[in-house]
């Protein structure tokens, strides 16, 4: 019920999971007329609603990218201990005596960086396992920062994938979070799957298995990020906020809390490029921008599958978030 809330802007899949109650409660000694009226809804009924995967964006911006093994691109930041490195796959993990993060060799300014992630299943909650872009050690307490973050969770819910941008400092007190954030249509703990953000002057992407899930467009200046930013990655404990506002801590009766990374891919112009380097695109166009397949799929995510918007929540002042409303 809470994903049929707040996921209002498409109504179908509540309007689904209410008539297969329907069918599976009262009609279930008659498969007959089970099947009939099933095929019934399905005339009536839009086609998405039963859709269990997002429309094929068309193009797939990961290809463009060779796969490189982790110390290619990469070197442990912290909890050296909890990181290991087989074959082409590098596992960190959270006990109770330490986490581990990563970071990658030099700063860009622009690019596309992606990384095929899986998860642990079962109790997680407290725990967050991220991916993400920042320059918090070139400007700490004045920092931008683009994530991806998977929050723990409990037994029997899904993971909640939250994609993030801080601008200027906005995470370091002042906090001016712009989270959206989604319920997967797979299971992120079974297989890898591939995780990636799409940075130029122009635009964020976050991608899903090369599905955009978000476009965060340069309104202003003010409202995004610009400076060179690294690479990282991390397994740590997020207690206080992660799993439904802090309700549900770690709990180390689980630990380790364990996360694998794979097919590191990361292209684009380093802080170091010349001043002519071309910014990757995510879409056909040598122009950049998403196709009219690509934003078919998004919106075919967002409306199944988004479960918070910081734009469409009251709470927020939007005074602070122009970007919303320019």
């Amino acid at each position: 019920m809470k994903h049929c809330f707040l996921s209002s802007i498409s109504l179908s899949p509540c309007i689904y999971i209410h008539n297969h109650s329907i069918l599976s409660h009262t009609i279930s000694p008659h498969p007959a007329m089970a099947l009939l009226l099933l095929l019934l809804l399905t005339v009536m009924l839009p086609s998405s609603s039963f859709a269990q995967w997002p429309p094929s964006p068309g193009y797939w911006p990961s290809s463009r990218f060779r796969s490189m093994s982790f110390y290619q691109g990469y070197r442990n930041l912290w909890g050296y201990t909890h990181q290991r490195v087989d074959q082409d796959a590098l596992t960190i993990w959270l006990d109770s005596t330490s986490g581990s993060g990563f970071k990658s060799v030099k700063p860009f300014r622009s690019g596309y960086f992606g990384a095929s992630i899986k998860l642990q299943p079962g109790y997680t909650a407290g725990v967050i396992t991220a991916f993400y872009l920042s320059n918090n050690e070139a400007h700490p307490g004045f920092h931008d920062e683009v994530d991806i973050e998977f929050l723990g969770t409990t037994f029997g819910k899904p993971y909640t994938l939250q994609t993030n941008v801080y601008i200027r400092g906005s995470g370091d007190g002042r906090i001016i979070g712009r989270e959206m954030k989604f319920h997967l249509w797979f299971d992120p703990t079974q297989r890898f799957h591939h995780y990636a953000i799409l940075w130029s002057p122009k635009e964020i992407i976050f991608l899903v298995d090369d599905v955009p899930i978000r476009r965060y467009p340069r309104k202003s200046a003010d409202t995004f990020p610009l400076r060179p930013m690294w690479v990282y990655g991390s397994i740590w404990d997020a207690s206080s906020w992660a799993t439904e506002d802090g309700k549900y801590k770690a709990d180390y009766r689980y630990q380790p809390f364990v996360a694998r990374y794979t097919n590191f891919k990361a292209g684009g112009c380093s802080a170091y490029s010349p001043a002519w380097c071309r910014p990757v695109s995510a879409s056909p166009f040598r122009s950049g921008g998403l196709s009219r397949q690509q934003y078919r799929a998004m919106r075919w995510v967002q409306s199944h599958h988004m479960v918070y918007n910081y734009c469409m929540d009251p709470k927020r002042d939007h005074s602070l978030t122009p970007e919303c409303w320019r």
